[in-house]
């Protein structure tokens, strides 16, 4: 099975290969016919990708160890559960579910009714693009990342899947990005190939859908990685601007910033050059977010550490940036208008996309900081968490300022209800003097907090009285995402600053206060499942005297792990949500407590979830 799987990759490539060099003499000669041949070979490259995906699969579910890669991330006492997600826990594994995510996406796209409609050369131009990026992929799972490398003899038992990654949260996390990451692969290639041919708006409509299937799955893949981080990590924090969660940050900030881009060229047919270089972009930075992952190139807590990856992505993001610059510049598009001025919606717009650029520069400048500085020190460092906080905190907190004013403005200039504008605006300051006289005195925390608070009441009076929102699916998606994203503000305006932590070392029956909570050890026990051991702690939390909830924090030793983990235990709120880790422990009896009060940090998976599920209502055709 090992060299049938390997063969089927082997043949995938070889046919991604011969496509790309189809397309490229057909296109260099003229010619039309090669899309037909470049469709069913898509659907052969996909067949045989799936072929080999059904072999690790079913090698995962026998648990066979003579698979190297099955024997290094599962063991016999891993769940089922988390043994078929091990198939995305390895470098390798996870580029083969990218390359299979990235093939089905092309045959979904040749199946659609756009595709049918665009022009043959396009076709031709698109698939050259579409299959040179499958064939990188197929050529990393055949040479320096190949799955199905054999053990012999075969060890009797596997290493076993990392603690930290059995958590619901990263079951769905890593596929999701991937998702994301791939989606991307057919807008960037639509767009090159429409501009190439010297088309300037047949490819927007369709791309930018595809733009918000993959802004979507990269959106959940996100949240869900902060939450994990959350709940696994034991820190308290969702979001320590660790390497490998900035490196997936980047590419949302810049496809973000075409989102809003592409609806000024839709609108105002203005643009047309950036969105091309911005959805090309926005596929580099994802294979940017891989090279930051599996190069080596930065420690981080969950990257997968040097590999012969870091050359041929380096070598893959130049080219295509070479790429990208060469046909984005190589036309420009004769009836482009000249953006509005900045004082419209197109012009806010412009300036939130640009908003969304700088906060991707600084993440990128952040994250990349340890190798820059390598060029003038021997000992580089990467950025605290409080450089980017300093830096991008505001910022995040002026485009929450921008969902406050932008609905209200019209598209050629002026208001589009100068009342309800000016009553959005007063609202303003008695909202801040209310949260100000409640304690809310942190410069951006209030910014970020009135914004979130007045530019929630204002899509709410949009809502009402313009006429035509109601019935309009796009509005209620564009909105639905704004709420979102003020939801998360709110949630982070308050979380961060204003948490409260303490730690104590108690006997059972002993107490502690934090904040408003009285937090009594009532009694611990020991759990013991063949794979692992368990030390629980049972916490009665009380304010003013009634009960508030349990708290079971536990420390884990995994048979095939030296390490003991933390596994937290939350008491959920809309309000404040309590927070416990079980830092230490002894024989006695005794435990090492760290609890935490985190006042609206739920209101981040909400509104990050709204964020996710809200764009689903922009794929929903209005009735004609």
């Amino acid at each position: 099975m090992h060299l049938f799987a390997h063969f089927c990759l082997l043949a995938a490539f070889t046919v991604s290969i011969a496509l790309a060099g189809l397309s490229l003499y057909m296109a260099w000669t003229g010619r039309r016919t090669a899309s037909a041949w470049s469709e069913r070979g898509q659907l052969a490259v996909f067949a045989l990708i799936v072929a080999a995906s059904a072999v690790l699969t079913r090698a995962l579910v026998a648990r066979d160890f003579s698979f190297q890669y099955v024997a290094q991330y599962t063991d016999t006492f891993l769940p089922m559960f988390y043994t078929l997600t091990a198939f995305w826990a390895g470098q390798a594994g996870s580029f083969l579910f990218w390359a299979l995510s990235i093939a089905a996406c092309g045959v979904f796209y040749a199946s659609t009714d756009h595709y049918r409609r665009l022009s043959p050369e396009t076709r031709v131009w698109f698939w050259l693009f579409h299959s040179g990026v499958q064939a990188f992929f197929l050529y990393i799972l055949t040479g320096p990342s190949n799955p199905f490398l054999e053990l012999s003899p075969a060890p009797a038992q596997g290493n076993g899947l990392n603690p930290l990654l059995q958590n619901p949260g990263m079951i769905f996390h890593p596929p999701l990005l991937f998702i994301g990451y791939a989606a991307f692969t057919v807008p960037c290639c639509l767009a090159l190939a429409s501009w190439l041919n010297g088309e300037r708006e047949e490819w927007l409509p369709c791309g930018r859908r595809w733009v918000l299937f993959a802004w979507m799955f990269l959106t959940a893949g996100i949240i869900l990685g902060a939450w994990w981080s959350y709940m696994e990590l034991g820190w308290g924090g969702y979001w320590a601007w660790d390497p490998v969660e900035n490196s997936s940050l980047i590419p949302w900030l810049s496809a973000t910033a075409f989102v809003h881009t592409a609806i000024i060229q839709s609108r105002r047919n203005s643009l047309h050059r950036i969105n091309v270089f911005f959805i090309a972009l926005t596929f580099l930075l994802c294979i940017f977010a891989t090279y930051v992952v599996r190069s080596g190139v930065i420690d981080s807590l969950h990257a997968f550490g040097r590999s012969e990856l870091g050359a041929p992505l380096m070598f893959f993001m130049l080219a295509g940036l070479f790429v990208a610059l060469v046909v984005t510049f190589s036309n420009r598009a004769a009836d482009a208008r000249p953006l509005d001025e900045l004082t419209s919606r197109p012009g806010l717009l412009f300036m939130a996309a640009w908003l969304f650029l700088a906060l991707a520069l600084v993440v990128f400048l952040g994250t990349m900081w340890p190798v820059i500085s390598s060029m003038w020190s021997a000992k580089p460092v990467g950025l605290e968490p409080a450089f980017y906080n300093r830096v991008c905190l505001p910022l995040f907190a002026l485009i929450a300022v921008f969902l406050v004013f932008c609905p209200w403005l019209g598209w050629k200039g002026g208001l589009r209800d100068k009342r309800m504008f000016i009553a959005v605006c007063a609202c303003l300051v008695p909202a801040a003097a209310f949260l100000w006289f409640f304690g809310v005195k942190h410069p951006v925390a209030l910014v970020g907090a009135v914004s979130a608070v007045v530019g929630i009441a204002g899509i709410v009076g949009l809502f009402a009285t313009q006429k035509g929102m109601v019935g309009n699916g796009s509005m209620w998606a564009a909105y639905g995402v704004h709420v979102g994203l003020l939801l998360m503000t709110l949630g982070v305006a308050f979380s961060g600053p204003y948490k409260v932590e303490a730690e104590a070392v108690l006997n059972p029956g002993q107490s502690m206060r934090i904040g408003a909570y009285d937090v009594r050890y009532l009694d611990n026990r020991e759990i013991t499942t063949p794979a692992m051991a368990c030390y629980e702690v049972r916490l009665a939390v009380t304010r003013d005297g009634k009960p508030v909830g349990e708290l079971t924090p536990q420390r884990r030793a995994y048979r095939n792990n030296d390490n003991v983990f933390a596994e937290v235990s939350v008491i959920p709120g809309l309000g404040d949500e309590i927070y416990a880790t079980l830092v230490g422990s002894t024989r006695e009896g005794q435990a090492s407590l760290k609890l935490s009060i985190n006042p609206l940090v739920n209101w981040i998976w909400i509104g990050g979830t709204l964020m996710t599920l809200f764009p689903l209502l922009a794929f929903v055709r209005r009735k004609a």
